[in-house]
């Protein structure tokens, strides 16, 4: 085990303490589907491990769900739609304000099975249980709204919209932060009075389970939230091609959505993605630099990388890029790495052998591009012998490098120096993903045209990404579809209806007199 200081060593013990009763639970009882409110194996009776990317030690045998088990499970959903749809507004806010305490209650907990689950260090997962809470607090107030629509009278009509729920929708979530992506999706569409199975990813499942059972002690009805486990190529298929299920939300791979688009649309499901990302952040000569090198380091090396927002692409002006990178180095080669419960680590073990091995291609694909590995470059060495790897700084780049286009999804950051407004506008936006964008100057002209300019559904200027949940969240071109975030969330989660109302006056034609 590294090095702590005492007091943070006296928490490293305490978070051990706290998983180690959790472990052992989960270990016994194994982790099975939520269907109508039940936890039930897979009808196959197949299950796969979890294992943690600490040590690789079996955290739990997950029930392997297949279309059988999709279907039982969009069954249940569809038999509760109607009472579900039809139950209160205030009753509804009220069932999802218990999950919220529920979560909150639980909220220590859930922080540490995430941090042995996914690698994820706790100073950021502890937070990430929090903001699973305000989801759904937020989206419980907006229950009573949810069907609100406009008025928009013509000279012989009042025409009025309203929105209903679209009807039992699949959820399919990824495995980082999982736990509080579920609830991004999950909470504005029970709020729209759908009913949910949700899919989680396969390797992140421990709080997936976690969720289900809360909502159940909360007193959601049964069938309201149900929970498949499985692999994506067999539950996640399943759940894109039932015919009960409407709509499916999806965050992931920009490929994995590509395919889920194909498999729905024998069905014509709507779908709504967030998808990755190869966002840039921009610093310009006359920024704040200490807050911006602040925010470059947090934007991709905190949550291990491993986060579709992430800044991985520097683009910093050539009159200071010397200046700004040697700081930039010094900083990234002071991060600490270590085990996810030490409330000292910055960067923990990355979540499986597989995405390890794929951002350490990287470092030759680097080096064969001609670029320069600054810092990192190699697997770390880490405590329990996971899936560690160096926070990696690459420089001495340019915008068609293959580091430059693809998304690597780790701690890896690539530099690449710039002239002038138009030539950082022309790399930002040179590559197929449109998710986010960071701009950092003191010219606030120059930031609302760059802003404008730049190809991506959310702009920061003068800020790392700071969420605000009524405002939209998703981006262009290979990077999704569709916007989650206040109404923005129930546009998708609903359909809008038009109710046209006649004064009696208006003339109606006569035929056949």
């Amino acid at each position: 085990m590294d090095k702590v200081a005492p007091k943070q060593a006296d928490v490293f013990q305490a978070n051990r303490d706290r998983v180690a009763p959790l472990l052992k639970k989960l270990r016994g009882d194994g982790i099975g589907h939520m269907i109508d409110g039940k936890i039930v194996p897979s009808v196959s009776g197949q299950t796969f491990e979890t294992n943690s990317p600490v040590d690789g030690s079996v955290l739990a045998s997950v029930a392997r769900g297949n279309a059988e088990d999709i279907d039982r499970a969009a069954t249940a959903a569809s038999l509760a739609f109607k009472s579900w749809r039809d139950m209160a507004p205030a009753m509804r806010r009220k069932l999802l304000h218990r999950v919220a305490d529920a979560i909150e209650d639980n909220a220590d907990d859930i922080a540490v099975l995430e941090c042995i689950d996914t690698g994820q260090a706790h100073r950021f997962m502890a937070k990430a249980a929090i903001r699973a809470a305000e989801n759904f607090r937020f989206f419980a107030d907006k229950c009573a709204e949810a069907r609100d629509g406009l008025n928009t009278p013509s000279e012989e009509h009042w025409n009025i919209s309203t929105r209903v729920p679209i009807g039992p929708v699949g959820v399919i979530t990824p495995w980082n932060t999982p736990f509080m992506l579920s609830t991004w999706k999950i909470a504005p569409a029970l709020a729209a009075g759908c009913t949910v199975v949700h899919k989680p990813a396969e390797w992140s499942p421990v709080t997936a389970d976690m969720l289900a059972r809360l909502c159940k002690q909360a007193g959601l009805p049964d069938g309201v939230l149900n929970t498949v486990h499985g692999l994506g190529e067999e539950a996640g298929k399943a759940l894109t091609e039932h015919p009960a299920i409407k709509a499916i939300g999806f965050v992931g791979e920009s490929a994995t959505g590509s395919a889920i688009m194909a498999q729905g649309s024998k069905t014509l499901k709507r779908v709504h993605f967030e998808l990755g990302g190869k966002n840039p952040v921009i610093v310009f000569d006359d920024a704040d630099l200490d807050r911006a090198l602040d925010a470059v380091v947090f934007m991709i090396y905190s949550l291990n990388g491993e986060r579709c927002t992430s800044s991985s692409r520097l683009l910093v002006q050539q009159s200071i890029a010397d200046k700004f990178i040697e700081k930039l180095t010094a900083r990234v080669q002071k991060l600490k790495v270590g085990h996810p419960l030490d409330p000292a680590t910055e960067v923990g073990p990355l979540i499986h052998e597989r995405h390890l091995a794929k951002v350490c291609s990287y470092f030759d694909v680097a080096k064969k591009d001609g670029a320069t590995i600054a810092v990192g470059g190699k697997p770390h060495d880490g405590p329990g012998g996971g899936h560690y790897v160096q926070p990696t700084l690459v420089t001495n780049a340019s915008s068609r490098m293959r580091v430059a286009q693809e998304e690597v999804f780790g701690p890896f950051l690539t530099v690449i120096p710039f002239r002038d407004e138009a030539d950082a506008i022309e790399i930002a936006n040179g590559v197929q993903y449109g998710l986010t964008g960071y701009v950092w100057t003191g010219d606030m002209g120059r930031a609302l045209r760059v802003a404008d300019a730049l190809e991506a559904g959310m702009i920061w200027l003068n800020s790392e990404n700071v969420r605000h949940l009524p405002t939209p969240f998703g981006g262009m071109k290979a990077s999704g579809i569709g916007r989650d975030g206040g109404d923005y969330s129930f546009d998708f989660y609903m359909e809008t209806k038009h109710v046209s109302l006649a004064r009696g006056t208006h003339k109606i034609q006569k035929l056949g007199m």
